[in-house]
């Protein structure tokens, strides 16, 4: 089980980023927003690993994944752009200079 435990870093930092930006405005609209993102690629990612898995462009070893599967790819496949859903605006909010 090696990829969950390469997933964990990322979700950890997710959750710790995205909480310290909820202090920031517009946090709820925040969260909105990357949830339908994060909706979105999500979809991407089942049709488009899917579809490369399917035609052979890569494969993984089952001894390294969870063992859960969406279709062809392995749950933790999905790990990444859910992060990048919620990471990616939080650190942006973050890095924004206050309004005085």
């Amino acid at each position: 089980m090696t990829y969950p435990l390469i997933v964990i870093p990322f979700v950890v930092a997710t959750v710790v980023v995205t909480a310290l930006s909820a202090r920031r405005p517009r946090f709820r609209a925040r969260m909105v927003w990357s949830t339908a993102a994060a909706v979105v690629l999500i979809l991407l990612t089942a049709v488009f690993d899917n579809v490369m898995i399917a035609a052979g462009l890569f494969t993984y070893p089952e001894e390294h994944l969870s063992g859960i599967r969406i279709g062809l790819a392995p749950l933790e496949d999905f790990a990444y752009p859910l992060c990048a859903a919620f990471l990616v605006p939080a650190v942006a909010t973050l890095l924004e200079k206050p309004n005085r």
